[in-house]
Order: structure tokens, then C-alpha cells, then sequence
């Protein structure tokens, strides 16, 4: 086998030896799909299969079936694969009632998930809990399946989990401002199983490999929005991308030991955020947003006082790089800025040139250091 065959993201999942799962969002589109063709057509698709945002096509069984004369109700339970996810095991449910000729796809939120009630979040207060990519899966399979079927695609679509506000008690979602419940999501609809000692091995292989291939620019990025946008930015190879997830100190580690010329580190705002202010675990669990931090570093990038306030009493690092957007403070490139200064510390002067991007939920770059 090839250096290039065993390098790359996906390699470093299948260097960790653990099982993937499938998110509360591909679970909820599932649920959905079944729902609406049981609608449509009086019969449960079962199992029921769905497409991912990467082309993959999982089969889902049906934990629940039921078709009234109102709408069509199907429930999957999650399977988290080897990650300890609070929401394992948990049954995600998908209602789906007809709407009149013009409504579009319509969400509500059913028991056990929560309600947006703070700004800062991708979603507007009011609104359910259930993320931007599960909506547009959703959407996209109501589509599908209305266009097999010769229906409009107007529907409701309530998605629930069962004892899900129970199970919110131990996320950050009150803290959020959502309430009721737990959020539906994920961006690829794959759950990328979490292990401290296997992931940063893998990490450490991922480099090896790169180095081997003879490659002299990898980049770290904590996920796959932040991998398609290094790909966009630099045209790297599949066998240079490093799945770093939260730890950024394992890459900055280890490259500093076995360095290369020119090492990129890529994530969302808020996750760098974190390393700009000297965390190098970036995981929710063991460092969090610090908004006073925020505030002092918008204070040199010309925010007022009124400004530097209000960063630091925002409710989300989302929230705070857009009140610093509409007032022109680029603190996107400062905490870029930071970050970087704070990898080049860890790499304690090893040749090894350091950049680093910070990009928001689409993936588009808000800040450069």
C-alpha cells in the first residue's frame, strides 16, 4: 500500500479502530424519509435509506411506525458507533403532516427537542433546535421522495426524542439559551468517534505519513468544513489534510518533533478562539469561549466600550464575530493573529512556518494569521 493510500482523514479514522455512527440529524432524515412515503404511499420503507452530504448511503431500521389519517410518524435510534454521546441509544422521531400547496417545508419542534431562545446561534430565536444541515437534508429528501410520488413536498415536519429534555441536562444547551431540549445535528451526518489516546496517535501517523510522501505543507483542521475550505484555499492533497478535531496541541506537539516547512491550522472562529487565548485541548469539555478574552483583543482592534460590553456578555463566539462584523472590527484576523502566536510558542522555534485560518459555520474565511 501506497503512502498516499494510507494517509488522509480518512485513514486516520481507520488508524483509530473505531466504529463510527450516525448523527441526530441523519437520524432525524430518516426518520423523515420514512414518514413521508408511508404518506404518500401507506407503506414504511423499512430498513430506509438516505444520502449524506459525502454520498454516503446508510440503512436505517425502523424502531416505530404509525399512519393516521392526520400524518405519518417513523423513529430510528441513534447508534453513535464507539462515541460516548450522551444521545446514544436515544430515539429520534420524525412527524410529518401535509401542508396546503405553497407552504415549503415547515419545522417544528416536538417533545424533547429544544427551542432557540438567545441570539448568537445559526438559527433565529424561536425557531427549533434542528441545525442548518439536517434542514437541508430533510428538505432535500421530502423532495425526493415528493418528485418519486408526484406530490407537492409541502409538509410539516416535527422531530422529537424521546426523554431528549432529560437527556439536554447533560449538554450545553441550556447555557445556549435552548431550551425544552436537546439540538438536532451535524454537518456530514457521520459522528466521528472520540478517544483522547487513539485520536492523537492517529494524528502523529497522519504526520508521519505526510512526511514520508515527502510533503512539506500539512494542515491541521478540526473538521470537515475547515478541510474543504483548506482544499479550496491551497489545493492540498488528501494525504497532507490532518484531522486534528480539538487537539491542537497534539499536532503543534508533534510536529515540533518531526517538523515540515509550513504547517496551516484551520477551524471555526470560536474553536480558535480558544487557541488564541492558550488552550490547546479545544474540546468543549476542557475549554471554553472566553468572552472577556474577546473583549480585551476587539479593544485593540478599535471596538468602543459599549462594543466590549457586549462581546463580553454575547451568548455565542458566533454572536460576537458578528457584532464585531457590523462594527468593522476584524477581530477574526486578530484571533487568527493570536492563535498563531500561540502555535509558534508550542513549537518553541522549530522551521516550521505556521498560518493560520479562521472560518464560520459555511466555511467561509473570516480571519487570517
Amino acid at each position: 500500500m501506497n503512502a498516499e493510500a494510507q494517509g488522509g482523514r480518512s485513514a486516520q479514522l481507520k488508524h483509530t479502530g473505531l466504529r463510527p455512527g450516525w448523527t441526530t440529524g441523519a437520524c432525524a432524515t430518516a426518520a423523515t424519509t420514512a414518514a413521508y412515503t408511508a404518506l404518500l404511499t401507506g407503506d414504511f420503507p423499512d430498513p430506509v435509506s438516505i444520502t449524506l452530504p459525502k454520498g454516503q448511503t446508510p440503512a436505517f431500521a425502523l424502531a416505530v411506525e404509525e399512519l393516521t389519517t392526520e400524518g405519518a410518524s417513523a423513529g430510528v435510534v441513534k447508534d453513535a458507533g464507539d462515541d460516548p454521546d450522551v444521545t446514544h441509544g436515544a430515539l429520534v422521531r420524525s412527524t410529518v403532516r401535509k401542508l396546503p400547496p405553497g407552504s415549503g417545508v415547515v419545522f417544528r419542534a416536538g417533545p424533547g427537542v429544544g427551542t432557540v431562545t438567545l441570539p448568537g446561534l445559526p438559527l433565529e430565536v424561536g425557531e427549533p433546535a434542528v441545525n442548518p444541515v439536517p434542514r437541508r437534508l430533510m428538505r432535500e429528501h421530502v423532495e425526493r421522495v415528493a418528485a418519486e410520488y408526484g406530490a407537492a413536498g409541502d409538509v410539516e415536519i416535527t422531530v422529537s426524542v424521546d426523554h431528549g429534555e432529560e437527556i439536554a441536562r447533560s449538554t450545553w444547551n441550556g447555557r445556549l439559551g435552548i431550551l425544552g431540549g436537546l439540538s438536532i445535528l451535524g454537518t456530514t451526518g457521520v459522528v466521528v468517534p472520540y478517544s483522547c489516546s487513539a485520536w492523537i496517535d492517529s494524528i502523529r501517523r497522519g504526520v508521519d505519513v505526510a512526511r514520508a510522501a515527502g510533503l512539506t505543507h500539512v494542515a491541521g483542521c478540526t473538521g470537515s468544513t475547515s478541510e474543504r475550505t483548506v482544499r479550496a484555499e491551497y489545493d492540498l492533497p488528501d494525504i497532507a489534510l490532518l484531522d486534528m478535531g480539538d487537539f491542537a496541541g497534539a499536532v503543534l506537539k508533534y510536529v515540533r518533533r518531526h517538523p515540515v516547512d509550513r504547517l496551516t491550522i484551520c477551524g471555526g472562529f470560536a474553536k480558535l478562539s480558544k487557541l488564541a487565548a492558550g488552550h490547546l485541548d479545544l474540546h468543549s469539555a476542557r475549554s471554553q469561549v472566553d468572552k472577556a478574552f474577546l473583549a480585551d483583543l476587539a479593544r485593540t482592534g478599535g471596538a468602543d466600550e459599549d462594543l466590549a460590553a457586549r462581546i463580553a456578555t454575547a451568548n455565542t463566539g458566533l454572536e460576537v464575530l458578528r457584532l464585531c462584523e457590523a462594527a468593522g472590527v476584524p477581530l477574526g484576523d486578530l484571533v487568527a493573529a493570536r492563535a498563531r502566536e500561540e502555535a509558534l510558542t508550542v513549537l518553541r522555534g522549530a522551521p516550521v512556518a505556521v498560518d493560520v485560518l479562521c472560518i464560520d459555520r459555511a466555511g467561509v474565511v473570516v480571519g487570517r494569521g
